[in-house]
């Protein structure tokens, strides 16, 4: 890599800019500006496409370092609007690497920064929340005036629909890794290859199919079971998933959603779902698991949760039996978990494909399959084990929410 000298500025909504390099494509880069944690993983982190629309600050000073390669992609090119990093590792030094992370970004066409203290950003938003952002190189660094009404003419995040960008435009197919259990309906809101990898391995034939897709399409292609997966944008402007999940569930089709398919599952079930002041992003995120009392550390990239009460069972106001937290942070207490009781159907609010990240979650593809069979021998319908009684009444105790309070 040609390390440069060119500026490029990363601007905020709230009139802050901080001043570095060029780092990838230049030009300028309009997005909803959050902070990743991860201290590893960049490569996973950059290809996830639920990044899509932001302009992701990287808190690990050293980017770059391991370069890139074809493997440790999540999915077919890299999502973020834009890239801010502090050191961009001069060249890359890995065995695996095939090319450096800053080809990749030009190739892509993100605008990307470099030279900039990310930890003071990330303290920024942390205090105000995520806000809009502009990152601005090239031609498009113009006056300070002129790259701050860039950014607040831009779109904010609340109440944008991007599932339609990431999604494939056509459906497709994995085979099942050993026996079949039958084919898997999976709703592609941008997906990612590990994900895909790990159903197969439970013994789902996949079918991928469009955002778009309607339920005749899904029931067309005779599932035993629907996914829906992570995904960008804002869970409110999701009307034709949300009615079509309903759809999903009326039919008695088990379900797993992840991230924004949780997010969905919410939606589906009557309740409300609200933006995060800066959401969780990041691979060291703590989990508990309400029916087991089992502390998981997680991946996660989310910026809206869903509303729902801890420790309690309520009715699912759309209609759809009971319904309870089977997961909430342990940081902040938000929902990261549904459990639908009279339905076949749970969701986890974070990313149990762990790429990057731990992998104390990825028994929850097990679970599904579980879930899956039960189904099948017509076992009582639940997506999750029974809590105890212990573990529920102390979960009773931390129904307040601090992000949402904020």
């Amino acid at each position: 890599m040609t390390v440069t000298t060119e500026p490029a500025a990363l601007v905020l909504e709230d009139g802050s800019i901080h001043r570095g390099t060029a780092y990838g494509a230049r030009g300028a880069a309009l997005g909803e500006a959050v902070f990743a944690t991860g201290m590893t993983g960049y490569q996973e982190t950059l290809t996830d496409p639920s990044y899509a629309g932001q302009i992701v600050v990287q808190t690990a000073p050293h980017i770059g370092n391991t370069g890139v390669n074809a493997d440790d992609a999540e999915s077919r090119r890299i999502w973020p609007a834009g890239y801010a990093v502090r050191a961009a590792s001069r060249r890359p030094s890995n065995w695996r690497s095939e090319e450096t992370l800053d080809a990749q970004l030009e190739r892509d066409g993100i605008v990307g920064i470099a030279g900039i203290d990310t930890r003071a950003v990330t303290r920024r938003l942390r205090d105000a929340g995520s806000m809009r952002a502009g990152v601005f190189s090239g031609e498009a660094l113009t006056t300070d005036e002129q790259m701050l009404a860039a950014v607040r003419d831009s779109l904010p995040m609340a109440g944008r629909s991007l599932s339609e960008v990431v999604s494939t435009q056509e459906p497709y197919r994995m085979p099942a890794v050993g026996d079949s259990l039958g084919t898997l309906a999976v709703l592609d809101l941008g997906v990612k290859a590990s994900t895909l990898r790990y159903l197969a391995e439970q013994g789902f034939d996949l079918v991928v199919l469009p955002q778009g897709s309607t339920l005749e399409e899904v029931l067309a292609h005779e599932p035993v079971a629907a996914f829906y997966s992570n995904g960008p944008g804002d869970p409110a402007a999701s009307d034709a998933q949300v009615a079509l999940l309903q759809g999903i569930l009326r039919a008695g089709l088990p379900f797993f959603g992840i991230c924004f398919g949780n997010q969905l599952l919410g939606r589906a079930l009557g309740l409300g779902t609200y933006k995060l002041p800066f959401g969780h992003r990041g691979i060291n995120q703590p989990v508990l698991d309400v029916a087991t009392g089992r502390v998981e550390i997680t991946s996660q990239n989310h910026g809206f949760a869903v509303e729902a009460p801890i420790g309690e069972t309520i009715d699912s106001p759309a209609g759809l039996g009971r319904v309870e937290v089977s997961h909430y942070s342990l940081n902040d207490h938000v929902v990261e978990g549904l459990r639908a009781l009279d339905v076949p159907a749970f969701s986890v609010q974070y990313h149990p494909e762990s790429a990057a990240g731990p992998n104390d979650a990825r028994h929850l593809f097990s679970r599904f399959r579980e879930l899956v069979l039960a189904q099948r021998e017509g076992a009582a319908p639940t997506g999750a084990d029974t809590a105890t009684d212990d573990v529920r009444a102390a979960a009773a105790h931390h129904t307040t929410d601090p992000q949402k309070d904020a």
